[in-house]
């Protein structure tokens, strides 16, 4: 994979560039830019949710550097589906640019439109559906039915001077769809045959063999788990996942139980879903959660966020019994979705806590509660062979899962010389249907963190490890300006430590002498008699207390 970074050359005319801004190397960020003739088109605008070496963090996005001067020449923006790994970053992007014009399904739309209505904009949105033709500046687009776990997805074909290309978003090929909207293959074999250059394709299940389980398989699971509870079902799911909540919704209405939907992406997700019909609720079947405590135990069903252990989500709440609905000995737990690659640890922290709660908790590894919304290997084949495209660069993945699906082209005929392994910010540039390796940006992660946007770096998570694993100590010295001798102190004081202030009674006098040293040498700015101090606690700290502290020094002159 490309990793050396140097700029690309100038865009030629009639040259089509493809830059994954996010995406590759990641399940998160799904950015890519396809520019021509000096225009520029977005599909999909996701974030990226942080892992545990990110203490602190809300969200990342992906890194709008390489367009930030440009947005001017942004033509629109596609989003293939619903998904926040795909929508999530829209509002940041909007904010540099309100009037970018967003092209997607109904749902899609809806759905990012009620996120931005929280962020205070009103986008300029073009809703589209299977079948349909766009033009956006040099690009010709079409859209194509993909199923996914999500309803109304998308895939997109992006047609332009230098040759077509065939995005497919997040996509499986469930032949018994809840809702009857099959992944068109018919349209992918017509594409096949007026041919297709360049071939993005979802990666998540690549290294997975054989094919999807369908959807339908779960209703009846659902339904038996719900109908075998003795007391209060939780089910806890991607707040967007509008076919499992329906399953949840059916199998409840079956077993004589009304459903609670607890958080606030899930209820506000879900009425509008239900808003434009794609969720059919059975008559009586909702209750306000406020309302749901005077209902039998045995006839209630909550339906929650939380489903990946995010510490503020609901089920995560739940386990640490900082939520309103408190989990106990007979209540079934279900967690219906799959393990987001990074997110194995707090998942399996919030099941050990539920359990030791009393809940029976049942998840995919010992129940059929979830399927995966993504193409397995067996159906990344079958496209592969239907569509035959020229050139092939798998996207939406960790390395394993760009590798697997690269791997897959292969075998199916492709040249070595046309599947492309890249990373984020490497260049691809495609003329006249053929693909070159155009460049490498250095493109890095943007950190959402309370208010501020971009403005916490890896160093800063640096720090905030060190202080969550090592501790903190703070030294106060004044010193004499004019000899550098110390007058008071030195001050110490720790935070995180198991120790009493008085382990540093040792380590006193040594600074001391330190700073006199340093005095006699000449030294006499604050900032270097600050690190005099450091350096003197830090090498003391390491030695006798095997610990790397964050050292925070403070020299005064008097």
């Amino acid at each position: 994979m490309p990793n050396d970074v140097h700029e690309p050359a100038p865009l030629e005319p009639g040259t089509l560039r493809v830059t994954p801004i996010g995406g590759l190397g990641e399940v998160g960020r799904n950015m890519t830019t396809f520019e021509i003739d000096g225009k520029i088109l977005i599909v999909d605008c996701g974030v990226l949710f942080p892992e545990e070496h990110q203490p602190g963090v809300d969200l990342i996005l992906p890194d709008f550097t390489p367009i930030r001067d440009r947005l001017d020449d942004v033509v629109g923006v596609v989003l293939t589906h619903g998904h926040e790994d795909h929508i999530g970053a829209v509002p940041y992007l909007l904010k540099l640019r309100a009037d970018i014009p967003l092209i997607g399904s109904a749902l899609t739309l809806a759905l990012v439109e009620a996120k931005l209505k929280e962020h205070r904009i009103a986008p300029y949105s073009l809703a589209v559906k299977e079948g349909d033709m766009e033009a956006m500046g040099p690009f010709d687009l079409e859209f194509i039915a993909v199923n996914h776990s999500i309803p109304d997805a998308l895939a997109v074909v992006i047609h332009s001077a230098a040759g077509t290309v065939l995005a497919t978003g997040d996509f499986k090929m469930d032949q018994l769809p809840l809702d009857g909207r099959l992944t068109d293959l018919r349209e992918f074999a017509r594409l096949g045959r007026s041919g297709v250059d360049l071939f993005l394709v979802d990666s998540t299940n690549a290294d997975v063999p054989g094919f999807t389980p369908t959807e339908r398989a779960i209703g009846p699971v659902l339904d038996q788990v719900i109908s075998k509870a003795p007391r209060r079902v939780i089910v806890a799911s991607f707040s967007s996942h509008v076919h499992r909540v329906q399953q949840v919704l059916d199998a409840a209405h079956a077993n004589g139980r009304r459903v609670a939907l607890l958080g606030r992406s899930m209820v506000r997700n879900m009425t509008i879903a239900a808003d434009l019909g794609y969720l059919k609720v059975p008559e009586g079947v909702l209750i306000d959660y406020k309302k749901a405590g005077n209902i039998p135990d045995d006839k209630i069903v909550y339906m929650s966020t939380g489903s990946q252990g995010e510490p503020m989500a609901v089920l995560s709440r739940m386990a640490n019994r900082d939520h309103q609905v408190e989990v106990g000995e007979g209540d079934t737990v279900i967690l219906a979705s799959s393990l987001i690659p990074g997110n194995e640890n707090a998942v399996y922290r919030v099941i050990d806590g539920l359990t030791k709660l009393g809940a029976n908790v049942v998840h995919k590894g010992n129940a059929k509660v979830h399927v995966s919304g993504h193409a397995a290997a067996g159906e990344l084949l079958y496209v592969y062979n239907i569509l035959q495209p020229k050139n092939v660069l798998p996207v939406h993945g960790e390395y394993r899962h760009l590798n697997a699906n690269a791997a897959l082209a292969r075998e199916t005929g492709i040249p070595t010389e046309n599947v492309f392994l890249g990373e984020d910010g490497t260049v691809f540039d495609m003329k006249d249907g053929n693909v070159r390796v155009a460049g490498q940006l250095d493109l890095g992660f943007v950190y959402v963190d309370g208010s501020t946007v971009g403005e916490i770096t890896d160093a800063d998570l640096k720090d905030r490890r060190i202080l969550g694993e090592e501790g903190f100590i703070s030294v106060i010295v004044v010193v004499d300006a004019s000899t550098g001798k110390v007058i008071v102190g030195p001050e110490i004081h720790a935070r995180g430590f198991a120790e009493d202030d008085a382990v540093f009674d040792s380590i006193r006098p040594k600074i001391v002498s330190a700073l006199a040293e340093a005095a006699q040498s000449g030294v006499r700015d604050s900032h270097a008699l600050s690190q005099v101090v450091r350096r003197v606690l830090g090498t003391w700290v390491g030695r006798t207390l095997r610990r790397r502290p964050m050292i925070v020094p403070l020299v005064i002159e008097a």
